[in-house]
C-alpha cells in the first residue's frame, strides 16, 4: 500500500447551505455545531460510548457541507470510550477521502485512551479551539492521507 497525500481544500459554502444541523442529544450526550465564516465547530458534552459514538459521527456528517475546516471539540466529554475513537477514525477516513481538513480539541480521558489507540498520533489534535490552522495556513500532509490499494 502506499499513501496519497491530497491537497487541502479551502473554506467553502454550497450555495443555498443552511445553519448547521440542530442540537443531537440522547440520555449521555450532547453534539451541537456552530459556524463562521471560516469554520464550523462541533461540541460534544457528556458522555460518549457505544451509545452514542455512531450518532456524533453521523452528525459530524451533516455538518460536512457547511465549511472547513471542521473542529470537533471534546473538551467538555465527562467519559470517552473506544467507540469514541471508532468514530474518529472513521471521521478521519471520510475527511480523507473529501480532502477536508479538521481536528480534535481533546481532554485528558480522551487523550489517555488516544495514546493507547492511537499511537502514531494520525488523528490531528490540537490543544485549543483557537489553535486551530486556518485554511491557508500548510497542514502536516501525514495527517490526511488515503490509502491506495
Amino acid at each position: 500500500m502506499s499513501a496519497v497525500h491530497p491537497s487541502f481544500a479551502v473554506p467553502v459554502r454550497e450555495p443555498g447551505a443552511t445553519l448547521p444541523p440542530p442540537a443531537w442529544e440522547n440520555h449521555s450526550a450532547r453534539f451541537s455545531a456552530e459556524w463562521d465564516s471560516t469554520r464550523v465547530l462541533i461540541t460534544a458534552h457528556g458522555e460518549l460510548d457505544a451509545s452514542n459514538a455512531s450518532a456524533l459521527a453521523d452528525y459530524f456528517d451533516l455538518c460536512i457541507a457547511h465549511s472547513t475546516p471542521l473542529i470537533l471539540d471534546l473538551s467538555s466529554l465527562k467519559f470517552f470510550g473506544t467507540a469514541g475513537f471508532s468514530a474518529l477514525h472513521l471521521i478521519n477516513v471520510k475527511c480523507a477521502a473529501a480532502n477536508l481538513r479538521w481536528a480534535v480539541v481533546p481532554n485528558k480521558a480522551v487523550s489517555r485512551l488516544l495514546r493507547i489507540c492511537d499511537p502514531d498520533s494520525t488523528l490531528p489534535l490540537v490543544s485549543s479551539i483557537h489553535d486551530v490552522p486556518n485554511a491557508d495556513d500548510d497542514q502536516d500532509p501525514n495527517r490526511l492521507f488515503q490509502l491506495v490499494p
